[in-house]
């Protein structure tokens, strides 16, 4: 075999084996399906907000908008995954609480003021802080109690939203400075909206992290095999235990995003299923939910995937009562794809479709 046929095959066998490639192929199946169903869900059109301001409209638009939510919390997700080989259910209540804290902050003693009485910058940092206490609460409760991180972040999923509404006396804080709902929607003169770009810094920011610590490859040890990794020097309990900090800290900005889009907050509803589509991201991202090694793009990039599935289902007019039942469905199959055994399968598949060429 010739050296031009080697470097051909390790390519197929690259493509065929690459952790992108299933949430790649969903994007594809998604946009493949609404061309045919109705082409003009691709279309994005220009308009002006309220305050006069330039806007981008159109399903797109949604999905980088809402996606881009859940891109944040798929960061932390993805960490807490991979040490603890669990995952975090709480996180929908923890947005409820830091929401509420950033209100509580910006409106002092009157829920109803007419300007913020702090800076929005000192109400998000109060409330990375409580955020970052809760996230070491569920990680003490995993990482030294050695409580099943489902089980240990149930507590805060059954009391969090309770806490919240606590925090504000179980009024309903009203912001009503236009320059706070920035933060979910527009800046003035850019037409992108703006969790777009608090996305792409987080992202850009947990990549310098991964890239300059050893973060990331510790992560991994714990999750691979935690008895050797403390044989290595590495404190598995401390890893794990800053996994859960760490998505502490997400689920804050996200907190900010939810709480500024409609400048007020809803317990009940505020992030509600939000844990279950985070955690569908990483799976969808090829990332092993029993924890390991992972893909912190192919999560981003399966948080996209997710909105882009449930913007769809919007768009057909699915029920917000059936819409977790078909979306069910669909991850369902999607995620048995992205398993080890179904990708050996594909890359089986690939060796027959393309057969080793003898040269003489």
């Amino acid at each position: 075999m010739t050296t031009e046929v080697r470097v051909k095959m390790g390519k197929k066998k690259f493509v065929f084996n690459k952790q992108l490639l299933i949430p790649i192929a969903a994007i594809v199946a998604l946009a493949l399906f609404n061309l045919i169903v109705d082409p003009s869900f691709f279309s994005i059109e220009k308009g002006y907000n309220s305050a006069g301001d330039p806007v981008l409209s159109g399903y797109l638009i949604t999905i980088l908008d809402y996606g881009s939510e859940l891109a944040i919390l798929a960061i932390g997700m993805t960490l807490v995954t991979a040490a603890s080989g669990g995952q975090d259910i709480s996180v929908g209540a923890a947005i409820a609480i830091a929401g509420s804290v950033i209100l509580k902050v910006l409106c002092g003693d009157n829920s109803r003021p007419e300007t913020m009485q702090a800076p929005v910058i000192v109400a998000f940092l109060v409330a990375c802080v409580v955020a970052m206490i809760f996230g070491a609460f569920n990680g003490i409760l995993v990482a030294y109690f050695k409580i099943q991180p489902m089980v240990a972040t149930l507590i805060l999923f059954t009391a969090g939203r309770s806490i919240a509404a606590w925090i504000n006396n179980n009024e309903l804080p009203i912001i009503s400075e236009p320059s706070f709902g920035i933060y979910g929607g527009f800046i003035p003169g850019i037409p992108i909206p703006t969790p777009f770009f608090i996305a792409m810094a987080c992202v850009i920011v947990i990549m310098l992290v991964l890239k300059f610590t050893t973060l990331g490859l510790y992560t991994q040890s714990v999750g691979i095999n935690e008895s050797s990794s403390r044989l290595n020097g590495i404190n598995p309990q401390f890893i794990k235990f800053l996994t859960f900090v760490i998505l502490g800290l997400c689920v804050a900005v996200a907190g900010l995003i939810k709480v500024s889009r409609l400048q007020t907050i809803n317990y009940s509803v505020i992030a509600k299923d939000i844990e279950m589509d985070a955690i569908l991201a990483v799976a969808l991202g090829g990332n092993a939910l029993s924890g390991g090694k992972f893909s912190m793009v192919a999560s981003i990039l399966g948080a996209y995937v997710i909105q882009f599935l449930t913007t769809t289902l919007y768009k057909m007019n699915v029920s917000s009562d059936a819409l977790s039942a078909y979306k069910a469905v669909v991850v369902i199959v999607l995620v048995v794809l992205s398993t080890p055994v179904v990708r050996k399968k594909l890359s089986q598949l690939g060796a027959k479709l393309f057969p080793k060429k003898e040269v003489a």
